[in-house]
């Protein structure tokens, strides 16, 4: 018998089927762009990168029998066409029990005058019940207790990065300065914090100072959608001088030495079971275990080399050498002025200097460099030109930027009360065409011009890293006469503040001993009212750069 056809039946299975696939479809749909979310989320951030390497920072640190006056030095330069350009100091702070502090992942962000980072938030971890006082840099660099920081992104393994992490770079540093007084303090609480909410970033490079020593803490994550890190530390010995340049430099390690190493637990395992070690048939090497592309990038290590041998000229080391040592003792000990020239250096003299062949014929038939060619050319002018070098055509990775946004070198002093001790030079911008101003650990304040953004809303002469990048520009477009008029104004500032640091210290320690309560005000007095100073001469200066070379460049 032939069955009976119903049309409302028939009409109402044709319904739930069409419902159903629609269900099916935008569930399918979601779970797409959830993935792909994730996928681009779960990337490394590489706005700051060229070349497949990090653009970034150059890190020297100094040891305190290496140092001119028995400072332990750990220093940066922030090489970045992102980052932020202010900063302020954070008061140490109380919580109540069982208060979270946020954690965020960077992202770029081109949605104002400037390319910025965006920090998106993505999870909290409880907050301890007081946090010390620090300095707010893009990378917080020194707390109320000298504990400081300099940094280098290195990269690593791209398969290590996992988003189900929580902690990256910017939060470590402020969570050591937040929580700890001592470098070896500092590490041991980034192995507890990642252990339990990982580490959500590319490889990086601390360096870690206090009044006794400085270690450099090289860190990469656990591997996709693990919580956790894989991290080692080498200390550099008293007498020596280190430096981290975007590359992974701790090789072999010791950890039956814990005086000068120690590692996650996870150390060997990791690279074991990823085929990056093979312990039967080599020896561990952390740089090529977990950043093996970094020991190969020029960019890095002609940077390691220029560094080793203005300081340790002695050692006569070949600036191709693939591999150099993780520390090396300096001929002489290390001044301030000496690091402040390193910063300032273009590879000048050397086969390496990327302007050397701009020359063009003087009034006496003699051939010299053109007074236009610049060692702060960007890239795209390396074409016009047909420069090459160790980055290709990029030229040469040099120690001094154009995109610095800030520098610091910071000193910590055993023998002087925390709040005198630890002293920051701060300086902005090119260090090629800026001056380092003294901020003490101890202040509370900076100038105004030091925290007031300047990338957001564009140029604006509020901003101290606006004051310093025009003039940095302006001197760039004529370097070679310009050059001479850059250092008649800084050096001799620069000199100035350097000389005047005994005097002021000895009357803050006699205010530390007669009047404690007034100590802070005196240290922030003294920031802002150099950092008053400089932004106004190098607005001055850059008027003058204008008016004295119009119609030549």
């Amino acid at each position: 018998m032939t069955p009976h056809f119903n049309k409302h039946n028939f009409l109402s299975l044709i319904s739930l089927k069409i419902k159903t696939m629609k269900k099916l479809i935008l569930g399918l749909t979601t779970l797409f762009f959830v993935f792909l979310s994730t996928a681009i989320l779960a990337q490394i951030d590489k706005s700051d990168w060229k070349n497949g390497v990090p653009e970034g920072c150059t890190s020297i640190t100094v040891g305190k029998f290496a140092s001119a006056d028995g400072s332990v030095i750990t220093s940066r330069t922030d090489d970045s066409h992102r980052t932020r350009s202010w900063m302020d100091f954070q008061p140490a702070k109380k919580f109540e029990k069982g208060a979270m502090t946020t954690m965020y992942k960077r992202v770029a962000n081109d949605d104002f005058a400037m390319p910025t980072y965006a920090h998106n938030p993505i999870g909290e971890i409880p907050q301890v019940e007081e946090t010390y006082a620090f300095l707010n840099s893009a990378y917080p660099c020194i707390n109320n207790k000298q504990l400081a920081m300099g940094e280098s992104t290195f990269g690593g393994h791209e398969e290590l990065q996992s988003d189900a992490c929580l902690i990256d770079c910017q939060r470590l540093c402020q969570l050591m300065l937040e929580r700890c007084t001592t470098a070896r303090q500092a590490i041991q609480m980034a192995d507890e914090l990642t252990k339990k909410y990982g580490w959500n970033d590319s490889g990086e490079c601390l360096t870690i100072a206090d009044p006794q020593e400085v270690w450099h803490f090289e860190i990469v994550g656990p591997g996709k959608r693990k919580v956790g890190a894989v991290w080692v530390a080498q200390r550099v010995p008293d007498d020596h001088i280190s430096v981290n340049v975007n590359a992974s430099t701790i090789k072999e390690i010791n950890l039956d030495d814990p005086d000068h190493f120690m590692a996650s637990e996870n150390i060997f395992d990791v690279a074991i079971k990823n085929g990056w070690y093979h312990p039967e048939k080599e020896t561990f090497s952390f740089c090529y275990a977990y950043a093996p592309d970094s020991r190969n990038s020029l960019a890095a290590r002609r940077r390691e080399w220029r560094v080793f041998d203005l300081l340790a000229p002695s050692l006569n080391l070949n600036p191709n050498d693939k591999d150099y040592p993780f520390s090396v003792k300096p001929d002489e000990k290390v001044t301030l002025d000496k690091l402040v020239s390193i910063f300032k250096d273009y590879y000048e003299g050397t086969p390496f200097n990327m302007i050397k062949d701009l020359k063009v014929e003087d009034e006496n038939g003699k051939m010299i460099i053109s007074p236009l060619a610049n060692p702060n050319l960007p890239y795209d002018e390396n074409k016009l030109f047909r420069i090459n070098g160790g980055w290709g055509e990029l030229g040469e990775r040099t120690i001094a930027r154009w995109y610095t946004m800030y520098a610091t070198i910071i000193q910590c002093r055993d023998w002087l009360p925390d709040e005198i001790g630890g002293l920051v030079w701060l300086a902005m911008d090119n260090v090629l065409t800026s001056v380092y101003i003294p901020v003490y650990c101890g202040a509370t304040d900076l100038a105004e011009p030091y925290k007031t953004p300047g990338r957001p809303n564009g140029f604006t002469t509020k901003s101290a890293w606006w004051a310093f990048n025009r003039t940095g520009t302006l001197a760039s477009q004529r370097w070679d006469d310009m050059r001479h008029d850059v250092n008649a104004l800084w050096n001799p500032i620069q000199t100035e503040l350097f000389n005047n640091q005994a005097t002021f210290e000895a009357e803050a320690l006699k205010i530390h001993k007669e009047k404690p309560k007034k100590l802070n005000e005196f240290l922030t007095k003294y920031a802002i009212e150099q950092g008053n100073r400089v932004v106004h001469e190098a607005l001055k200066f850059g008027d003058f750069l204008w008016t004295k070379y119009d119609e030549k460049f």
